[in-house]
């Protein structure tokens, strides 16, 4: 098999295996968000609650997929730095929840469609959508890059080498 056909197969399987997790993600989203958007950050409460809401159930998707991202869909490029590697993902994951934020603003704020049906179709259908591919992207080519992983990897495997032994002539003081 081609480099470049195992590459796109690999691509493929962590895209499916994204998917997989983002379908996890999107059911806790879509339980948080409705919990709130109907009872502590109703509109007739809070009068940003469909914003509220939309940035809490985003935090707890976040954190439940960068569970399965980091261990499951890439589990062979991340790095052994988990901190900065989750603070990645999370900058990545924040910019990506501004996508469905921004949607919502328009359909409840500008455009006037209040309803609890719109607000989910802005947050969960149409900032899904935009939010998902800019996500994978920069998942993929930024957070869990195999390039960086190999990178780090090999930085690992040159740290463990024990030092090469002093030849003699080469200068230490008691040769000579």
């Amino acid at each position: 098999m081609t480099d470049r056909r195992q590459a796109l197969r690999r691509l493929l399987a962590q895209a499916v295996k994204f998917g997989a997790v983002g379908a996890v993600g999107l059911v806790v989203n879509l339980l948080v968000f409705n919990v709130l958007r109907l009872t502590v950050f109703a509109p007739e409460v809070v009068h940003r609650g469909p914003l509220f809401a939309t940035v809490a159930a985003a935090a707890v998707a976040i954190a439940t997929n960068w569970v399965g991202n980091r261990y499951w869909a890439f589990r062979e490029d991340r790095r052994p730095n988990a901190a900065r590697e989750g603070v990645e993902f999370f900058l990545v994951s924040i910019a990506g929840m501004g996508i469905p934020l921004a949607c919502v603003w328009v359909s409840h704020y500008v455009l006037g469609y209040t309803s609890l049906l719109a607000d989910n179709i802005a947050n969960n259908v149409v900032g899904l959508a935009l939010g998902t591919v800019f996500r994978f992207a920069l998942y993929r080519w930024w957070v869990f890059s195999p390039t960086r992983a190999r990178r780090a990897s090999r930085r690992r495997e040159r740290a463990e080498e024990p030092p090469l032994p002093a030849a003699p002539g080469d200068g230490l003081v008691g040769d000579g």
